[in-house]
């Protein structure tokens, strides 16, 4: 699992990107998260960890949740 930080949440729109540790960026959507990490109280600063697919427009983060 990778590690990073909540960078922006774009709540109206259902989206977010994420700062890996690895220096990367990657997208997330609302419907990756795990029901643990509430997408409408995201406000950017979290520690995060998740996973990785290749999406349409590059690697995206799935199964994104609270890093503990």
């Amino acid at each position: 699992m990778a590690t990073g930080t909540v960078k922006r949440v774009i709540s109206d729109r259902g989206f977010g990107f994420i700062a890996g540790e690895d220096g990367k960026e990657y997208f997330f959507h609302r419907d990756g998260l795990n029901p643990s990490l509430d997408f409408d109280r995201l406000v950017g600063g979290e520690s995060v960890t998740f996973e990785t697919e290749r999406g349409p427009k590059g690697d995206r983060a799935v199964r994104v949740q609270a890093a503990e």
